[in-house]
């Protein structure tokens, strides 16, 4: 599907592809295959998250001052490890040690013993983890439990260069963030998920997108494939689809069936606006009814003449429908043009942008023509 897209450039909206529409919209939907269009329920990742220490820092840890979470971390963890620190600890000035938060994504079938790319972020006012080593720190699930353990040297892909003048000052140069830092393999998966993958000899296909002429095409393509009654969907999301009993034989049997084509349904007409940007994506499906158009001192008329050719039948040619928009400008104050049902909002697009029209303008009329139930389309503001 080609799509019209509008980047803000100078002020000014720049369309792409506007001419390509008319063609686009007689192209045949292009196949999909399933895998892109559903997944498995059951078959997701999971968040996993914990709080931990970075040490090893030099000096561009937590000013603990005003982070006293970083040093009740510090005595607990000494604690721990039998170290017991006397009265009045609580006023420990530490440079090198930074309270972190570990975050993590446990992919589905995870066992025990894979590792895990973790990300570690500060939360107080570490200047820095550049240098830093995680301690062990166990990531838990939204459930409490623990799925990981976590450990290793802070990767962190920038640097900060600070430079001190005479008379008090100083310059400083930072490169990329420096509060945030992975470990490419830094936890081990200490915890399975149970999954019900296959359940009573039964899987469920999640549709990305809910709609009802999909998944109706999808249990078709399936039937045909499989024989009837082997998928039928409960509604416009989910399509139950019979597995085999095996567990070899559902996992061939999965994987061919994420790889067949679907000819997925035509989405519906839909616009979609930044209002901080200006940008205006819209899809081929756009359609316009007659309306008049005055914003400010501009004024536009866009309409489509439609011709039908009607050739001899006797020589084997078909009836042809062409559609002919032609674009009329007008900055006079005061004169209201009008647009006629059946233009594209493409060429109105392109008749604002030829005229200077800021990005702020078009999505006033955008939402204007909305109102007046011109514009056939749902839009979106982002």
């Amino acid at each position: 599907m080609i799509t019209p897209r509008q980047f803000i450039a100078g002020g000014k909206v720049l369309l792409l592809a506007a001419i390509l529409l008319g063609a686009a919209a007689l192209q045949p939907a292009r196949a999909e295959r399933l895998r892109d269009l559903a997944s498995i329920a059951g078959v997701r990742s999971n968040q996993l998250l914990g709080y931990g220490l970075v040490v090893g820092l030099d000096g561009s840890g937590d000013q603990t001052t005003q982070t006293p979470f970083t040093v009740q971390s510090v005595i607990s963890m000494l604690q721990q490890l039998g170290v017991n620190l006397p009265q009045g600890s609580a006023q420990l000035q530490l440079k090198n040690v930074a309270a972190v938060m570990v975050t993590a994504s446990l992919p589905p079938f995870a066992q025990p013993g894979q590792t895990l790319d973790i990300t570690v972020s500060s939360m107080g006012n570490a200047k820095s983890l550049r240098g830093g080593t995680l301690l062990m720190t166990p990531l838990k699930g939204a459930d409490g439990q623990v799925y990981g353990m976590a450990q290793g040297n802070v990767l962190v892909g920038g640097v900060g260069v600070q430079a001190n003048g005479g008379a008090g000052g100083g310059s400083s140069l930072t490169v990329n963030h420096l509060s945030v830092g992975k470990i490419p393999g830094g936890a081990t998966v200490e915890r399975a998920v149970a999954t019900n993958l296959g359940e009573n000899n039964m899987i469920k296909l999640e549709l990305n997108t809910a709609d009802f002429a999909t998944a109706s095409r999808v249990v078709e393509a399936i039937n045909d494939k499989y024989g009837a009654g082997i998928a039928y969907a409960l509604d416009s999301r989910v399509i139950r689809v019979q597995a085999p009993s095996s567990s070899d034989q559902r996992v061939a049997f999965i994987g061919t069936l994420q790889n067949m084509d679907v000819n997925p349904a035509e989405q519906p007409a839909k616009v979609i606006m930044n209002a901080r940007t200006g940008s205006v994506v819209m899809n081929r499906t756009v359609t316009l009814d007659s309306c008049a158009i005055s914003h400010g001192n501009m004024s536009v008329t866009v309409t489509a003449d439609t011709q039908v050719s009607q050739p001899n039948p006797l020589s084997g040619g078909r009836t042809v429908v062409t559609q002919n928009p032609q674009v009329g400008i007008k900055q006079d104050s005061g004169k209201v043009m009008l647009v006629k049902g059946g233009a594209s909002l493409a060429e109105v697009v392109k008749a604002l942008n030829a005229i200077g029209a800021t990005p702020q303008d078009l999505l006033s009329i955008l939402q204007a023509m909305k109102a007046a139930g011109s514009l056939h389309a749902e839009l979106e503001i982002i």
